[in-house]
């Protein structure tokens, strides 16, 4: 039986529909998980800015908040070319599928870069969390009570900025793996109106990833922005 099955079908599917339907939940299954850990970071902020909100407002007003409106036309573009590259492996152009993986890709490590000129000048300006603990107030100035606070407080905003924007930005640099891996595939033609589930389920998890900057740059870059 299985030597009439199509290569691009796995063996323990009896058919691509349920091949597909089954990848495509995979995908969603994982999704979910990923919504989880990212809700439990954004509970994790929502805690701390009710008890610190001055502290993260501060804290906001050092981000350039057009840097991050930047980064994020550069990300809903990314989505758009993803979504073309999908519309082109419906239609069986492995070229087109290329093409807009090529400028997704681009686009992907222009985000990156941005984030990381961003974290090495907020490195230089001295408000990486692992500086603020062993600098300053915490090395012995002996502060005020409230400047101790405030201090602390401002720290906890740059802890939870470094590490759910690093974690995004590792999310994008695994697309970016992915979509080398389906570019490999485009070359070899692989894809046709009857096989395009791979470019839809890292669609899928592509724009996944630009819906939580959605959430991540309004709660960073725009408490206090500087106008």
């Amino acid at each position: 039986m299985s030597a009439h099955h199509p290569t691009i079908l796995a063996h323990q599917f009896d058919d691509l529909h349920q091949q597909r339907e089954s990848v495509t939940l995979g995908m969603w299954c994982f999704l979910v998980t990923e919504v989880m850990f990212f809700g439990g970071a954004f509970v994790g902020y929502a805690v701390y800015r009710f008890y610190y909100p001055e502290a993260f407002a501060y804290g906001s007003s050092l981000e350039s908040w057009r840097i991050g409106a930047f980064n994020t036309v550069v990300l809903l573009c990314s989505s758009l070319t993803v979504a073309l590259a999908v519309h082109e492996a419906q239609q069986g152009n492995n070229r087109g599928v290329i093409r807009y993986l090529l400028i997704t890709i681009v686009l992907a490590l222009v985000f990156v870069g941005i984030k990381g000129i961003e974290y090495r000048h907020i490195i230089e300006h001295g408000h990486a969390p692992w500086q603020r603990w062993t600098e300053g107030y915490y090395a012995g100035d002996n502060p005020s009570p409230d400047v101790h606070a405030a201090h602390k407080a401002t720290t906890i905003f740059f802890s939870f900025y470094f590490a759910m924007t690093s974690i995004h930005a590792l999310h994008m640099l695994i697309g970016v793996g992915m979509f080398v891996w389906l570019i490999m595939h485009a070359r070899k033609d692989r894809f046709s109106p009857e096989y395009y589930n791979p470019v839809e389920v890292v669609g899928l998890y592509w724009h996944f990833v630009d819906i939580v900057w959605i959430f991540i740059y309004p709660l960073f870059y725009l408490i206090n922005p500087v106008w």
